[in-house]
């Protein structure tokens, strides 16, 4: 994206960044990962300025940790696993497939025999979980495991191995609804990460006649972008209610929670479908005990038709957290990705859950008859009977458009995955990995305030602290008055500050705005740098606001008159707001 030229700018007050007021204006219409990308060249040309800075790139949520024992029983098990192959066929640069019969045993002796270590144990771990907590038939558990992470079969069943989805379904259970699950069991889709997993339910949810275009949909605001977006698109063109959490602390930080009357307003029998992040993206939120418990109130009694939508990927870094999954199981799906607990965004593994008696079947089954005729061609070549196929098969036929249903489903080494991922945690009783994980989001928010020169938050048991959402504006407020926010809203973007963190700095920030959150927030991920790293992003934040302020107390921001110059009031770099009136949210952009 090309820059302003200098050109532009006006002869007083200019700020000195190279991406001008103009420029911002149309920049921050995008999708707050989209203008990441376009800062994080500014932050890298400022690297390459200054060789010894150093680029701090806070803005994408991948973290900067690896889970060690299920990646090296991952490794660890694919020896065993070809050494079976070989044993079919051993032509050098063949092998044949592994053979069911016997294979536990001969599995327990290459264990046996293998080096001591931690991987070993972990699969010693595998294989007793399966024949003893789960009572899996031991050959057909590691059989299921031998062949499928050597890859040579298409995943059958396509929605999960059976194995595999047991598995998962027990850590679900155990970290997702707090170990205390609703009666009945989940249906579970492993999907290609959650990103594909939030595809396939708003296109099956179309597909089958469960939501049209124009239907009210409620989303939790801030949440993350494409949950806000995907609604927009032409395929679907939602009517959008939002549900907007409170901004009522004064800490920067907020509190991020929803009023009961805010909450209230899913009791509209015309909203068909809520979308919930939780624990929310950024703020990284968990809905109280109070907010779930009007959300359970509200559909079972108030507007029991409501569908929900729960995307619970933060889960992990709450103690205690309980889903919404488990509390109105026949009303909600169920979205989990395993990319940030483990640290394997590469990996792609999410999850849809279903519970097994839910209201998606039971709708479909009492849809007019235009609709039953129409769905049952669609799904006619899948079995004679389809009106009895079930919601969460529907999603898997819809996600290879219906004709590739055999051939549907993640890539079977991916499940065996991230089954040892699940069981990573199902066999630490002390939860080590999940305490140690929680610390280090914690240490890094604590190195992030201190650099900005704040009191410590205060920690809410309800947050998982994986990113922050600071309101800039209530930061600017508390610390220097309602003066200096009349003079920043008047005079700059509220993406002015991400370009001045970029351009000076090297420091990459989200537009918190970008996900429903205030105009002037920001998103920061605490997962993906080290402890001193955000220290100095802290400073460097501290920095920058120190440069408002100057301009503020100097006088800096002119009215500026003359050819080819605005009229009316102008900041720092001469520009004014959108068409010459206030910007969106009251602020003068």
């Amino acid at each position: 994206m090309a820059t302003e030229s200098k050109a532009e700018e006006p002869r007083y007050g200019k700020t000195g960044l190279k991406t001008s007021r103009s420029a911002q204006r149309r920049l921050e219409s995008l999708s707050p990962f989209e203008l990441k990308d376009y800062l994080t060249r500014l932050a890298r040309n400022r690297q390459n300025e200054l060789s010894a800075s150093a680029l701090l790139n806070a803005g994408r949520g991948n973290p900067n940790w690896t889970a060690t024992d299920p990646r090296d029983g991952f490794f660890l098990f694919g020896q065993f696993a070809m050494n079976e192959c070989r044993r079919s066929a051993d032509h050098a640069l063949l092998a044949g497939m592994p053979k069911k019969t016997g294979i536990a045993g001969r599995f327990q002796d290459f264990l046996d025999a293998a080096p001591a270590g931690r991987a070993r144990d972990f699969l010693q771990g595998v294989l007793d979980y399966g024949v003893t907590t789960r009572a899996f038939d031991a050959d057909s558990w590691i059989h299921e495991l031998s062949d499928s992470i050597v890859g040579d079969n298409y995943p059958v069943p396509p929605r999960m191995l059976a194995h595999c989805e047991q598995v998962v379904h027990d850590y679900l259970v155990r970290e997702i609804c707090a170990n205390q699950p609703p009666e009945g069991r989940f249906d579970l889709f492993a999907t290609e990460g959650g990103t594909a997993a939030m595809c396939y339910v708003f296109d099956s949810l179309m597909q089958n006649g469960l939501l049209e275009q124009g239907d009210k949909v409620a989303i939790f605001l801030p949440t993350f972008t494409p949950y806000i977006e995907i609604p927009q698109l032409e395929r679907f063109q939602f009517d959008i209610v939002t549900i907007e959490a409170s901004r009522s602390l004064d800490n920067p930080a907020l509190d991020w929670h929803y009023g009961a009357a805010e909450i209230a307003r899913l009791e509209d029998p015309s909203i068909r479908l809520a979308v919930t992040v939780n624990p929310s993206n950024p703020p990284s939120a968990a809905l109280s005990g109070r907010e779930r418990n009007q959300i359970i109130d509200i559909v079972r009694n108030k507007n029991p038709d409501l569908m929900v939508v729960t995307d619970d990927v933060y889960g992990t870094f709450v103690e205690g957290f309980r889903s919404l999954m488990a509390d109105i199981p026949r009303n909600t799906i169920g979205v989990y990705s395993f990319s940030k607990n483990f640290g394997c965004t590469g990996w792609r593994l999410g999850v849809i859950a279903l519970h097994e008696e839910n209201r998606f079947d039971r709708d479909i089954a009492t849809l007019p008859g235009e609709w039953k005729t129409r769905l049952s061609r669609r799904y006619g070549s899948l079995t004679p009977a389809p009106e009895t196929l079930k919601f969460i098969d529907r999603m898997v036929a819809d996600s290879r458009c219906v004709a590739l249903n055999h051939t549907a489903g993640l890539s079977s080494p991916q499940q065996v995955q991230m089954a040892f991922f699940a069981l990573a945690y199902l066999l630490d009783p002390d939860q080590r990995y999940k305490q140690l994980t929680m610390q280090i989001v914690r240490r890094r928010r604590d190195a992030l305030w201190k650099g900005m020169e704040l009191p410590e938050p205060r920690d809410d048991r309800n947050r998982a602290w994986y990113y922050v959402e600071l309101d800039f504006m209530l930061w600017a407020k508390n610390a220097y008055g309602e003066a200096f926010c009349r003079f920043m809203r008047e005079h700059y973007e509220p993406v002015d500050f991400l370009f001045r963190l970029a351009e000076r700095s090297g420091v990459v920030l989200l537009d918190g705005g970008g996900f429903g959150g205030p105009p002037w927030s920001i998103r920061i991920s605490l997962a993906n740098l080290s402890d001193q790293e955000y220290a100095d992003i802290g400073k460097h934040m501290h920095e920058a606001v120190a440069e408002y302020l100057a301009a503020w107390r100097d006088g800096k921001a002119r009215v500026v008159s003359g050819p080819g110059a605005p009229s009316g009031v102008v900041g720092a770099d001469g520009r004014r707001g959108r068409n010459g009136s206030p910007g969106k949210n009251g602020d003068d952009g």
